[in-house]
């Protein structure tokens, strides 16, 4: 696959070169932690529409892809042994059986896929309902949404089975004193608190096995009972592992203190982040939650960090929060490699009528990947050469989004990735040079497909055009507008036939007089 060329170095190297199989083991968090990325496999829908069993068909064989990759902390010898999908694909969880001898067996859970505060949102936290399983001395306090989620994977049942009758049917065919791994990363790791209590709950061939629960970057799902009965109960080990500077394990008993955050070289909260973060942090309502679990701080300071995100501006801090709750910074933390990647579409070109050829360049293509053209799907074969597709427009209209789709996933909409039927082509910034600086300082913007009729705003703000051209612009930074939800740092936006450039961190500029303030 191209995509392999991405992989890391394998750390399991054999300790002694005289017994190359003799190699370094992973721990239980790496091990748990690759599990539970591997959740996310194909997680987005393809564009153009799948059935549930033809999404679930695909993810299947993505996670089975990755579970066979003998260079994660898995090391080739986990099996998919069941797989659930709920309605809607809300949640996911699978069930692996280790082949290596161990008796091992694990429980993976996915939450929802979204947005960072849709991820919050989900959890419905400002009103909390009873949880009463079966043994417990009273019931305990839980978030409405964590019950909704939670409720939604005990009871998916894929041809009939359910996840607690595919463990007990794997457990009938193992060795007593088995171990069974609960785990989830993010909202998975939530709803993974209340999976595994109730696991405990049942009664299992050979009697109770080990249980040990894992979680990582999981926001609480309940309140001080639920943490108190979740620690009370007999577990191998019961671990909650967060990158210190992840906003969502801090929800919901430290959400407010993410309002300091970050250090340099940034990004530092302003008015805007502090607003959406007293918003996010309010939604309890009058409810104390508490985390469950022994505490596992993955890190002691500000470190991995995005370069690319660091300005004071609402969307850099969200996409510095977003890069500290990833997948793969939390295996980077771990010193364990990433898990493969899915395709990523990074130009189209050119514009022009369906039927006609188009270019699409990007990286983890492979023969049997699908191509949609925002909501309509390329019907005629393409012509694949090193990550360079040669396809060919289906019948569509105005402009649309470019993406392929393959086992590992979906390939997210990119500026550079769409397609014009008819043209004209999408204008996008590609850079600003300087990126600080005053009013009426002379600006470089650097981009595609800049007509004559150009427009450039800093902000809201109409700036002077000094010279122009199709891929490069210079004009005089305007006076800025000064006041609440009025940032120092501000998006550059270019109008030009039409288009409005898309937001990135590419074509940020801030003004210096405003800083400190």
């Amino acid at each position: 696959m191209a995509t392999e060329s991405n992989q890391p170095t394998d750390p399991y190297q054999p300790t002694d070169p005289n017994h190359p199989t003799d190699r370094t083991q992973p721990t239980v968090p790496q091990v748990t932690m690759t599990l539970a990325a591997i959740a996310a496999t194909a997680a987005t829908p393809r564009p153009s529409g799948e059935t549930l069993a033809e999404h679930s068909t695909r993810i299947a064989l993505g996670i089975n892809l990755q579970l066979a990759d003998t260079s994660l902390a898995t090391r080739g010898t986990w099996a998919l042994s069941w797989l659930g999908v709920s309605p809607g694909n809300a949640n996911l969880a699978y069930l692996a059986t280790n082949t290596d001898g161990s008796n091992s067996f694990a429980v993976v859970i996915r939450g929802t896929v979204g947005s960072m505060p849709d991820l919050l949102e989900d959890l419905d936290v400002g009103t909390v309902v009873p949880l009463n399983l079966a043994g417990m001395p009273s019931p305990v306090s839980v978030s409405s949404g964590a019950m909704k989620a939670f409720t939604e994977v005990v009871t998916t049942n894929t041809a009939g089975v359910t996840l607690a009758q595919a463990l007990t049917t794997a457990l009938s065919q193992a060795q007593p004193n088995a171990t069974v791994y609960v785990t989830g990363q993010s909202l998975g790791g939530c709803i993974a608190t209340m999976v595994a209590p109730y696991l405990q709950t049942l009664t299992w061939p050979h009697g109770k096995p080990n249980f040990e629960l894992h979680t990582f970057a999981a926001p609480t799902a309940g309140g001080a009972d639920f943490a108190a009965y979740v620690d009370s109960l007999d577990w191998q080990a019961n671990e909650r592992h967060y990158n210190i500077n992840d906003m969502v394990p801090q929800a919901w008993n430290n959400l407010a203190a993410t309002k300091q955050w970050y250090p340099a070289p940034g990004p530092a909260a302003d008015t805007d982040v502090e607003a959406v973060i007293s918003t996010l942090a309010g939604l309890p309502g009058p409810h104390v939650y508490v985390h469950p679990g022994k505490d596992d701080p993955l890190n002691d300071g500000y470190d991995p960090v995005d370069p690319d995100v660091v300005r004071k501006s609402l969307q850099d801090f969200m996409g510095q929060v977003a890069f500290q709750h990833a997948n793969s910074t939390y295996l980077g933390l771990l010193g364990t490699p990433d898990v493969l990647p899915g395709p990523v579409v990074t130009v189209v070109t050119p514009v022009g009528q369906a039927g006609g050829p188009v270019e699409v360049v990007g990286t983890g293509f492979d023969q049997g990947v699908v191509v949609d053209f925002g909501t309509v799907p390329m019907s005629r074969e393409y012509v694949l050469r090193d990550d360079v597709m040669a396809a060919w427009a289906p019948e569509g209209v105005g402009v649309v989004d470019v993406r392929v789709t393959s086992s590992l996933g979906t390939s997210p909409a990119v500026p550079r990735g769409r397609f014009a039927y008819g043209g004209p082509a999408a204008a996008v910034v590609t850079g600003i040079s300087p990126d600080t600086g005053r009013a009426g300082d002379h600006v470089q913007i650097d981009g595609l497909n800049f007509a004559p009729d150009v427009q450039v705003h800093f902000g809201d703000n109409l700036a002077e055009l000094i010279d122009s051209g199709p891929a490069q612009l210079v004009v005089k930074a305007p006076n800025p507008t000064i006041g609440i939800g009025k940032p120092s740092t501000i998006d550059v936006t270019v109008l030009t036939n039409g288009y409005s450039s898309p937001a990135s961190p590419a074509d940020e500029f801030t003004y210096l007089e405003r800083e400190g303030r």
